[in-house]
């Protein structure tokens, strides 16, 4: 834990904890399948009062980073989590590779969609800097953990035209007879994106593999071509 790490998550507990709104938390919950529970503050205001928390705190180091987001997966209620990511995105250009054990855990505890793609592009981010880390998402591709799978099929999702288009496409191939949900729609998904600098590129990649790809990664691939 660092002091910045302390401060933050002082003020964070503080200003949520007083937000709360157990009317709102039900129906946050259930809409997530009740798999963690909410204190009911929707995004607009719980945005607000993430700016009210990080008012004066400096430049967060890597550790800083690493000890909030750790500190904030320990709280129960998600929006804690969503903080974590709010804020790792924000300075997703600080950590370098050595933040990858920590991020690993981040996607793979407390696990699901909407924590996950939120961390992809700071995955995305590390491997801009640091060209090296593309071996971590080979090994998180193809590992039998579901979430890092879809990681790294998605961590370039923000990065336009300059895009590994060759490892793109070899991931999406060799995932391509992955039967779960969330593999088969971020295939789709990585593929969409791309097809905005590279329409050609895609389509004619899914007529390639298109006896392998799921209809699901199919039509989320062709969605706007």
């Amino acid at each position: 834990m660092t002091a910045l790490a302390e401060t933050v998550l002082a003020r964070l507990v503080a200003a949520y904890g007083a937000a709360a709104d157990p009317a709102r938390a039900a129906p946050m919950a259930a809409y997530m399948r009740d798999l963690f529970p909410f204190l009911g503050i929707a995004s607009a205001p719980r945005r607000a009062l993430s700016r009210q928390v990080l008012a004066g705190t400096p430049r967060p180091a890597a550790a800083d980073l690493a000890a909030v987001a750790q500190g904030c997966w320990r709280l129960p209620e998600r929006e804690y989590q969503y903080f974590a990511c709010d804020w790792l995105a924000r300075h997703a250009r600080v950590p370098g590779p050595e933040f990858l054990p920590t991020l690993r855990t981040l996607i793979t505890t407390k696990s699901w969609w909407d924590t996950v793609d939120a961390l992809a592009p700071v995955a995305g981010a590390i491997v801009t800097r640091h060209p090296a880390a593309r071996a971590t998402m080979g090994e998180w591709l193809a590992g039998d953990e579901l979430w890092l799978t879809r990681v790294a099929l998605l961590h370039q999702l923000k990065y336009g035209a300059a895009a590994d288009a060759d490892w793109l496409f070899a991931a999406c191939a060799a995932r391509a007879d992955h039967r779960d949900f969330f593999i088969r729609k971020a295939i789709g998904w990585a593929l969409r994106q791309h097809a905005r600098v590279n329409p050609v590129a895609v389509r004619d990649f899914v007529d390639t593999h298109r006896d392998r790809l799921s209809g699901l990664s199919v039509r989320e691939a062709l969605k706007h071509l």
